[in-house]
């Protein structure tokens, strides 16, 4: 459960950060939730994403996995040091004079204060299950991680054997 919780935990920031990458720096965190399970993550955006958009993301996170880059989680930052550093506060929150900060080197910077895996690879699989509007100008993103990542891809095959089987066609058709 708790290696669960840090796979969606860091893929959160890994996805963030994505975001701004293919849609632009307009996008900020609007809420989240980390389960075991799965994650879910709200953001700024006025238009739904594009299949081509959601693909660009997955991959973009996915690259970072295989990187095997380090998670590096740092405490009693001066909150002054960490904005130099460009780390990014969330949802206006008031934050004290220190701050902890958790990186991945050469592609997210935040600050955070939840418990975080110690490499990227460790998140294993990034699959995006859906993209949806929230409310005005926010979009909702829902993605798995790891082993929930798995049994999602294996069931989309499982679908697509019983579609072939039922059209009586080949799979790659």
């Amino acid at each position: 459960r708790r290696a669960s919780i840090l796979r969606n935990h860091t893929a959160t920031h890994l996805l963030h950060a994505a975001l701004r990458q293919v849609l632009g720096p307009h996008v900020h965190q609007k809420g989240s939730l980390v389960a075991p399970d799965r994650l879910r993550f709200d953001f700024t955006h006025t238009r739904p994403m594009t299949d081509a958009e959601i693909r660009q993301v997955e991959d973009c996170v996915n690259e970072r996995v295989l990187a095997d880059l380090s998670v590096s989680v740092r405490d009693g930052v001066p909150l002054e040091d960490a904005r130099r550093c460009g780390a990014m506060a969330l949802f206006g929150e008031k934050y004290g004079d220190t701050v902890r900060v958790v990186e991945v080197p050469g592609f997210s910077i935040e600050l955070c204060g939840g418990t975080h895996l110690e490499r990227t690879s460790q998140v294993g699989l990034f699959k995006i299950v859906s993209e949806t509007g929230v409310a005005a100008g926010v979009r909702r993103i829902e993605a798995l991680t790891g082993s929930g990542a798995w049994e999602y891809v294996k069931h989309l095959e499982d679908l697509l054997r019983d579609v072939a089987a039922a059209l009586h066609a080949p799979q790659a058709d």
